[in-house]
């Protein structure tokens, strides 16, 4: 396994899903709605999809693209760090997880 490193500042999480083209989103878990909200960085087609769609529900299939701001405040209430794979020359790896801070 690749090693891996903890990225907790803003400005480095944003550029490191920037360079992989990812994008910041919530997903809610809760079977009530709105009360168990997960971070996601979600990439390709899904961070593209076009939210100002007037036939696409809200918070279609769970999965909401937000801005930055709103989940980077959510990022810090949870104490949450982004574990990543450390950077090798030529490859741009898109493995992260979300953890509680060490």
């Amino acid at each position: 396994m690749a090693e891996t490193m903890d990225l907790t500042d803003h400005d480095a999480i944003r550029d490191w899903a920037a360079a992989r083209m990812g994008a910041p989103a919530i997903m809610d878990a809760s079977a009530e709605g709105g009360t168990q909200p997960v971070l996601r960085i979600v990439f390709d087609q899904i961070a593209y999809q076009d939210q100002d769609r007037a036939e696409r529900p809200q918070n279609a299939g769970g999965l909401e693209l937000v801005e930055w701001d709103d989940w980077f405040k959510l990022f810090d209430e949870l104490n949450l760090a982004l574990v990543v794979a450390r950077e090798q020359p030529g490859r741009k790896d898109s493995f992260h997880e979300l953890i509680r801070r060490r």
